[in-house]
């Protein structure tokens, strides 16, 4: 085995491949073999590093040097000048100097946004190169699965879950260890393990990553699960708009396989087990279980009727035990470490940490896991760095469409299920949309609603029927035709869609719309009674007005697509008689190109 004076470590995730990390990689090779560097340096494509916003991000160890936002023609640079002449490029560097004329320079480890951070589901993700199982090995990988088949019983492999506390990561928390107990107790000739990849929600990325940066901990799990509740076959059901993800889990099963980790007589122990991949077509209603199900036996993606639950009743009516790919993404972890290490982190009902993809109006974006019990306030300005612009924070929305939006006076609330629910939000599979002050919480409440509309599957009234009658509430609102009785039967139907659905999306879809209710009534009465919109989004409660600073320039009569401005106000120049310009409020279509043309400097056309 060849050892090397430095690894250059690149992002391979989705977000930096689509700015070009392939090519940084190639060309890093490329200069590497010209300056006779091939046998001391080694290039690794590893997983996403979670700090997407910097990306594309190479970092040079063992110095931990952070380069962020690399483009391809800087692939020499890296290597001639940190790697040939040991000299760093400053201009490149995620974090400036600390002190120029000491050169310091902080490594990865002390970048603030790391700093702070608790990784364990993520702990590898931008370490190791995820296409390579001797470096998941090297890592303590499969070890775990190790322990279980030759150490444990799968009575005791189900009572350190149990003992840890882990409760799913991807929906209400339901106790892991319970649920894999439930599995187990159910007799038959064939059981399944199924892992849910459907991440539907907008914005999110966290089990996309993990499959991405350490697919074979997610293997390992569900092969430690499979031993644990007597079932022979697993399932990955991922969405299909994930390539990279797909391709990775490929030559991580084929690898596994290899190895003898997968398939039959598993390191010899007799145990067999083996996983195949199901390719979802994207619909957010499959990331709900008993649809999920539906959709992997060949039917179209509809919820069914519980119970039976799928412990009982799953994949081809065997028992079936089903979690998603952060959950499993903890249990080698746990094993190695013990329920106790895994219990002593977080909160007294919420253990372990959790991975968020903090987006919206946030400087950092990207994704982040904490201890479980740290703030809303911790994870967006001690990690996300705030708003940008110096924007002043509104809104938080967690838990995808499913999740509400939580305003500034909660944002020391530790991070739990029960407090999030508690605050009429919920955890859901981690998404955290940051909103300033830009933004219209009526807007937000109405495009999450959009997106629950779409994806309804139709099986159900009060989802199928009443999501689209609340739209339409929403839209009258937005639109300015909407009466404080229209704000009352919003309400109503909200809960009774809560009440009445099926199963989860119906259920939750209500919950950005009765959290703004709840948090932010006056920007809908302001909407219904004053016909405005406070933070001048909502595009029909516009006016675009030109005030007496306009200079008689022009320049908005000659973009304006309805001719709707006209020089017909009072005289702005006396020299040449040109009059100011004046907007016909009937023409305008709230376009906005006026404001865009007119100067800067002059700044004589405002929207209210």
């Amino acid at each position: 085995m060849r050892l090397y004076r430095s690894h250059v470590l690149i992002c391979g995730g989705t977000g930096c491949t689509s700015s070009r990390s392939q090519e940084i990689k190639k060309e890093m090779e490329k200069y590497i073999a010209e300056f006779g560097l091939e046998n001391e340096v080694q290039v690794v494509m590893t997983g996403c590093f979670g700090l997407c916003e910097a990306g594309p991000i190479v970092i040079v160890y063992p110095e931990g040097t952070f380069y962020s936002r690399v483009k391809v023609e800087d692939a020499k640079r890296i290597v001639e000048e940190h790697l040939y002449k040991g000299r760093i490029v400053k201009d490149l560097l995620y974090y400036e100097a600390l002190e120029e004329e000491t050169d310091t320079v902080k490594s990865v480890n002390e970048v603030e946004f790391y700093a702070k951070q608790m990784r364990i589901a993520l702990k590898y993700c931008g370490v190791i190169d995820p296409e390579n199982i001797d470096e998941y090995i090297a890592v303590d990988g499969y070890k775990a699965l190790t322990k279980v088949l030759t150490e444990m019983t799968p009575e005791q492999v189900i009572e350190e879950i149990t003992k840890s506390g882990l409760r799913g990561r991807g929906g209400a928390g339901f106790p892991t260890g319970k649920k894999w107990a439930i599995a187990a107790s159910y007799k038959a000739d064939q059981k399944y393990v199924a892992c849910n990849a459907d991440e539907g929600d907008p914005g999110a990325c966290m089990d996309r990553s993990i499959l991405e940066g350490t697919p074979h901990s997610v293997l390992e799990a569900m092969a430690i699960a499979g031993y644990a509740i007597g079932a022979s076959k697993g399932y990955i059901y991922v969405r299909a708009e994930y390539p990279i993800a797909v391709k990775r889990l490929n030559i991580a099963i084929n690898q596994a396989r290899e190895y003898g980790l997968l398939g039959e007589n598993i390191l010899g122990t007799g145990f067999n087990f083996d996983i195949e991949i199901c390719l979802g077509a994207g619909a957010f209603v499959c990331g709900e279980e008993t649809a999920l199900i539906e959709s992997i036996e060949g039917k179209r993606g509809m919820p069914r009727v519980r119970p039976p639950f799928p412990a009982e009743k799953g994949i081809w009516g065997k028992p079936t035990l089903l979690n998603n790919v952060e959950t499993y993404a903890n249990i080698p972890a746990i094993i190695n470490n013990g329920a106790e290490w895994f219990a002593s982190i977080g909160t007294e009902d919420s253990k372990g940490t959790k991975v968020f993809a903090l987006g919206g109006k946030i400087k950092n974006t990207g994704l982040v896991e904490v201890p479980m019990g740290t703030t809303l306030r911790e994870v967006i300005y001690g990690i996300g760095g705030g708003c940008p612009n110096g924007k002043k924070f509104k809104a938080v929305q967690t838990g995808g469409p499913s999740g509400g939006c939580l305003p500034e006076k909660y944002l020391d609330t530790p991070i739990s299920y029960e407090n999030l629910t508690r605050l009429g939000s919920m955890m859901g599979s981690g998404g955290m949309i940051v909103m300033d002050e830009d933004n219209c919480m009526v807007d937000i409440a109405r495009f999450y609603l959009d997106f629950t509309c779409d994806e309804s599957c139709g099986k159900c009234t009060p989802c199928r029927e009443g999501t689209y009658r609340l739209r339409e509430l929403l839209d009258k609102i937005v639109e300015g035709r909407a009466t404080l009785d229209d704000l009352d039967k919003l309400e109503s139907l909200a809960h009774y869609i809560k009440d009445n659905s099926l199963c989860g999306l119906g259920q939750t879809a209500p919950n950005p719309v009765l959290s703004t209710l709840e948090h932010f009534r006056d920007e809908y009465i302001a909407h219904i009674v004053d016909k405005k919109c406070p933070a001048h989004v909502c595009q029909k409660l516009l006016q675009y007005v030109v005030t007496d600073k306009c200079i008689a320039c022009g320049k908005c009569i000659n973009v304006c697509p309805q001719e709707a401005i006209s020089a017909t106000g009072e005289v702005a120049n006396e020299r040449t008689g040109k009059r100011r310009s004046v907007i016909n409020q009937e023409l305008c279509i709230k376009c906005g190109a006026c404001l865009e043309a007119c100067p800067p400097k002059i700044g004589a056309i405002v929207r209210i």
